[in-house]
């Protein structure tokens, strides 16, 4: 191993180590204290209700565990947005799983935890798995209501989503173990089958408080709405539960007896484990941002056995297309090269840059993919499209609108890996979030934002600069050199993986030797979804 690789191997697993101490942290939810206060009543915790109802040693995937973080500081913030999702295995069977965190704010919904449930339900629909709720929450939270109640892409959705997936078949489940109020109510009311433990659970519209203050009637909410009330009086649940863990026992039975689900075909075959097993991923990636590295010995780390089929080898080479299995199943990637080489023109081109030839070679691999049904994964290292005449004149503009019209209509299932850079109409071109990849993941070297940091507070440093000027403020270089380095830096928290990831642009920041594990874990969950749509990229500017 060369110097520059150890360089490399220390840099990016110090950046791994910081985010495990960040998530280490958050998966302390409310903190130690309020965890045990849980216990004292009898419950688990979200995390521990989750360990008890997955498949011991199963893999399971956690999807927005950094929601929330570093938001709501006002409020002393919200730990994975209050609510813990996962991916796992339940009786065998692979399902989404969303639990309220009751030791952060009684598990009151956030407005980041509106969007999170949400995306744990788009999860399920596009995947047709079976989502399983374990309800354990105070309602919305109301310092933030207007932020959370009204819109389209609120609370209500959520309920909106249950009615659609009860019509599409998809199995819903819900435990209530903990709070249910008001508007959450409905939950797990609209899922197909509800429980409810004893004693902890309680479902009401209105609790107690409230009752006496509308109507004047004096209630406890066990009587109200706990789980005799709705087991043995309304009707409401289905399952009476004396605790928790009883509960998660009811619900893999029920789980367990769920029919076979159909699935789309994607090809697979026996395993075999990446080059080297993986390990050299954190020295191949270079600590700077701006470094140009070989991306082919960081595609031979993923795909099984190293071995791929290149697709338009000599043409077009800042993006790699190439036929792989990665553990086992078939796949189309789509890579971004960040080698400077020579074009076949003899002109020199910039690594991860998407020229015309890149994209029009890029159109041709997706389309391809479509016909054969076979899953993409798309690695992205791209600050962008090829700028200046002689690109425009080539016209860049309709060979990367060729590009983004075949990714944006593809209808087998996409998956993205942000390894490093994600600028621009780079992050389009290469299926970010807008363009619904069924999952979408950060390395911790990653960085997403319109433009670079130094190329961004250049030109911010400029505006400021100019509107000062304009004020009769004269500024020195020394003060300029402190402007560029302000704007820089706050730019820079922006574009950092945890930034995107507590926005839920992204579904986790992952180690990168987890990376054949969340693209496999993806192609099982799509391959219960059959295709039902021909690929079609509609009018294009040929």
């Amino acid at each position: 191993m060369d110097l520059n690789f150890n360089k490399n191997e220390d840099h990016n697993k110090l950046l791994w180590s910081a985010v495990e101490q960040k998530l280490a942290q958050i998966k302390l939810g409310g903190g130690k204290k309020q965890l045990q206060k849980l216990r004292d009543q009898g419950k688990m915790t979200a995390r521990e209700r989750i360990q008890a109802l997955i498949d011991p040693k199963s893999d399971c995937i956690e999807i927005g565990a950094f929601a929330a973080h570093d938001m709501y500081e006002d409020y002393n913030g919200a730990p994975a947005a209050g609510v813990v999702v996962v991916l796992g295995y339940v009786a065998g069977r692979l399902c989404v799983i969303v639990a309220n965190d009751a030791s952060v704010k009684a598990g009151a919904w956030f407005p980041m935890a509106g969007k999170k449930n949400l995306r744990a339900q788009e999860i399920a629909m596009e995947n047709r798995l079976p989502i399983i709720y374990l309800v354990d929450s105070a309602g919305v939270f109301l310092p933030m209501q207007d932020e959370i109640f009204p819109d389209k892409e609120h609370f209500g959705r959520i309920f909106r989503n249950n009615a659609k997936m009860s019509s599409m078949g998809i199995t819903q489940i819900a435990a209530v173990m903990g709070s249910c109020v008001a508007g959450g109510a409905y939950l797990p009311i609209m899922s197909d089958e509800s429980l409810i433990v004893d004693k902890t659970g309680s479902i009401f519209l209105a609790g107690s408080y409230l009752v006496k203050a509308a109507i004047g009637e004096d209630i406890d909410n066990e009587t109200l709405g706990g789980a005799t009330t709705h087991s043995e009086i309304s009707g409401v649940t289905d399952y009476k539960m004396p605790n928790d863990q009883a509960a998660l026992e009811k619900i893999r039975s029920l789980v367990d007896k769920i029919g076979k689900a159909e699935d789309a075909g994607f090809n697979r075959k026996a395993a075999q484990p990446a080059k080297d097993e993986g390990e050299k991923l954190f020295g191949l990636l270079p600590s700077a941002r701006n470094t140009p590295y070989d991306t082919y010995p960081i595609l031979e780390q993923l795909v099984d056995g190293g071995e791929y089929d290149e697709y338009k080898a000599g043409y077009g080479k800042t993006i790699i297309t190439a036929y792989a299995r990665i553990d086992g199943w078939a796949v189309g990637i789509v890579a971004n090269q960040r080698k400077v080489m020579k074009s076949k023109k003899g002109e020199m081109q910039l690594g991860g840059v998407i020229y015309g030839d890149a994209a029009d070679k890029a159109t041709r691999f997706i389309a391809n993919c479509n016909q054969k049904k076979i899953p993409l994964v798309f690695l992205q290292d791209v600050t962008g499209f090829m700028v200046g005449s002689q690109a425009e004149h080539g016209g860049i503009i309709k060979d990367g609108a060729k590009m983004v019209n075949a990714m944006a209509n593809s209808v087998v299932p996409k998956f993205t890996v942000i390894l490093g850079n994600s600028y621009g109409a780079g992050n389009y071109a290469m299926c970010g979030k807008a363009f619904d990849p069924r999952f979408i993941v950060a390395w911790p070297s990653a960085e997403m934002a319109v433009m670079g940091g130094a190329q961004a507070a250049k030109v911010l440093m400029q505006i400021e600069s100019s509107a000062l000027k304009k004020k009769g403020v004269k500024i020195s270089e020394k003060e300029q050199a402190e402007l560029f380095d302000k704007i820089k830096g706050r730019y820079d928290v922006q574009t950092k993986p945890e930034y995107g990831a507590a926005r839920l642009w992204t579904d986790a920041i992952i180690n990168p030797l987890d990376t054949r594990k969340w693209i496999s874990m993806g192609i099982e969950a799509a391959n219960h979804a059959p295709i039902s749509e021909r690929f079609n990229m509609g009018v294009l500017q040929v």
